[in-house]
């Protein structure tokens, strides 16, 4: 199994499903610098479409870092964006995606993930309104010992990936 099937594979045992095996997760498609994939599962059926950066500092430390957003009709989840840096971000510092003049927060964080507090959903639909417009998003998250890192993730096949991943859980 591929170094990033295991990634995936352990995302979702802890964050998004109790119990699920490895050959339920389903790549889906490849759209330039995003992949979609679905997983079914007791509780019904999840996708996603993920992204690795293109670019990270400090380049001395690598890290497992990935850019998601989540369906689960099921859960009544749409366009849930979460961010991961591959390690425990310290929670005295928000994580921040900016693209362009655009900022967006991410202030809930656990288990290595973050995800904005929008009930509503407002300040999701207007990040995914500018990563499809974007070319490049800059993630910036501060570890344990408070030292920041910073992810470039490309933006190009977002928009694909977006419309199949919604198109899959429909």
């Amino acid at each position: 199994m591929s170094l990033i099937k295991k990634f995936i594979f352990i995302i979702f045992i802890s964050i998004f499903i109790s119990e699920v095996n490895a050959e339920e997760v389903k790549k889906m498609g490849t759209h330039k610098d995003w992949e979609t994939y679905v997983i079914n599962n007791d509780t019904g059926k999840v996708c996603f479409a993920q992204s690795i950066p293109v670019l990270q500092a400090p380049k001395t430390t690598s890290r497992e870092a990935r850019l998601f957003i989540t369906f689960r009709p099921n859960e009544k989840i749409i366009n849930e964006i979460s961010i991961t840096a591959g390690y425990e971000f310290n929670k005295k510092n928000i994580v921040t995606a900016i693209s362009g003049k655009n900022k967006y927060k991410f202030d809930l964080m656990q288990d290595k993930f973050a995800w904005m507090s929008d009930p509503k959903k407002k300040l999701e639909k207007r990040m995914i309104k500018t990563m499809k417009k974007g070319s490049r998003i800059m993630v910036t998250g501060h570890n344990q010992e408070g030292s920041q890192t910073i992810d470039h993730y490309s933006l190009l096949g977002f928009t694909k990936a977006y419309n199949a991943t919604k198109a899959n859980c429909s």
